[in-house]
């Protein structure tokens, strides 16, 4: 069996990232910049400008009574000078009148009539100066998958239109006898096949576009068939089921006979059984058909294959240390990824488990926040002792000190 470090460096040698396009603004949440390096091309404020509703003055005419020399708002062209003595009424982002060189918040002021009385200001008082924010010229980097504030960091300096990276297309191919569609009646003996779907959302979390296959029989030829025509608009093909030892597993042997197998079977729990090789020229790779060997492979393995697809690198996921509370068992030949639920309490980051940990068992793993890493040649997570985790949602951070 490979190590899980192996298989992982063996793996990402495989993926290679997508051509750019160009994608409106707009559209551009989540996406990654094929050049995550860019250049503004104007100061962003572009000009000085008020930082609060309030009376644009020269700081040496204060405190005082000041006439009421007119009213400047945003968008503004125009602008008369404040002459000594005077005061102009501004609203917050209207450009700083030539002369002054304060603004008064209306807070300490009052208006009467054409004069107003206003409080004690120094220069700069609540004024934003041009290209506080942004110099033309600044090289701003987004290496990560674009947020809000990204984007509006590249709108503040006029861009409308990004390039960026492909979404990869991954074909989700589910295989055995015994799975029907989801909400479809069950038959005896069948189960729903929420690997398709749950794989499906994967894909679709960590930035990629998944296309569901149509599902295969456990027969090698219908195997080959769908893999196949899977491969020929896919940059990556995850399956689930048919790579373990049994007489009806046909996903190992359809790789090894009509495409390649890099490598089978790796030193994790759960998910010992998986196959990477290609088809057709394109990376496949083989999970557990078990729900939650399906889904902890694929945190461990294809999120990081699909991020670097995307230009991105490791899992992007929040690893920490966490202690567990209790002694939770494991196979001491392989590197086990346990469901658990961690959060912070006197100081520490503490774990238990989400529940019971088989790989048929999917609402623990829905109820776990993290996986936490216990390694090879322990036979179980003891209390007392801090492993890694990798965080998969929400922390309670309710007694955070």
């Amino acid at each position: 069996m490979l190590t899980l470090d192996a298989a992982y460096r063996r793996l990402l040698a495989r993926a290679h990232p997508t051509e750019p396009e160009s994608v409106p603004l707009a559209e551009a949440l989540g996406r990654v910049l094929a050049d995550p390096k860019v250049t503004a091309a104007i100061d962003v404020p572009g000009f000085d400008n008020s930082a609060m509703d309030g009376y644009a003055v020269r700081a040496a005419d204060t405190p005082g009574g000041l006439k009421l020399a007119g009213e400047i708002t945003a968008g503004a062209s125009a602008l008369r000078p404040v002459e000594p003595g005077t005061a102009v009424r501004i609203m917050t982002g209207a450009p700083i009148p030539p002369g002054a060189d304060a603004v008064v918040p209306v807070e300490i002021a009052t208006e009467a009539d054409t004069v107003v009385e206003v409080g004690a200001a120094v220069p700069g008082d609540h004024v934003r100066l041009a290209a506080h924010d942004t110099r033309a010229g600044d090289e701003i980097c987004l290496p990560e998958a674009l947020t809000p504030p990204m984007i509006a960091v590249l709108a503040s300096i006029g861009i409308g239109e990004v390039r960026v990276r492909r979404r990869p297309r991954v074909a989700i191919l589910s295989t055995g006898d015994e799975l029907v569609d989801v909400g479809q009646a069950l038959a005896s003996f069948q189960i729903h096949d929420a690997n398709g779907v749950a794989l499906a959302a994967a894909v679709r979390e960590v930035g990629g576009e998944p296309v569901l296959l149509p599902r295969a029989r456990d027969d090698a030829s219908e195997i080959e068939r769908v893999l196949t025509r899977g491969a020929r608009d896919a940059d990556l093909i995850v399956t689930s089921g048919g790579v373990s030892v049994g007489r009806h597993d046909h996903v190992r042997s359809v790789l090894e006979t009509r495409g390649s197998l890099d490598f089978w079977r790796i030193a994790v729990q759960p998910g010992k059984p998986l196959a990477v090789g290609a088809i057709g020229g394109t990376t496949v790779i083989g999970l557990p058909g078990n729900p939650v060997s399906a889904l902890v492979v694929f945190e461990l393995f294809v999120r990081p294959v699909v991020r670097a697809m995307s230009g991105l690198t490791g899992d992007g996921r929040l690893h920490l240390r966490a202690t567990p509370t209790t002694r939770i068992a494991k196979d001491p030949q392989r590197r086990a990824f346990l469901r658990v639920t961690v959060w912070h309490e006197d100081g520490q980051m503490h774990a238990r488990p989400a529940g019971g940990q088989a790989s048929s068992q999917l609402r623990p793993l829905a109820e776990a926040n993290a996986l936490l890493a216990v390694p090879e040649g322990a036979d179980a997570a003891e209390p007392g002792r801090s492993y890694e985790a990798i965080v998969l949602g929400p922390l309670d951070l309710a007694h955070w000190r």
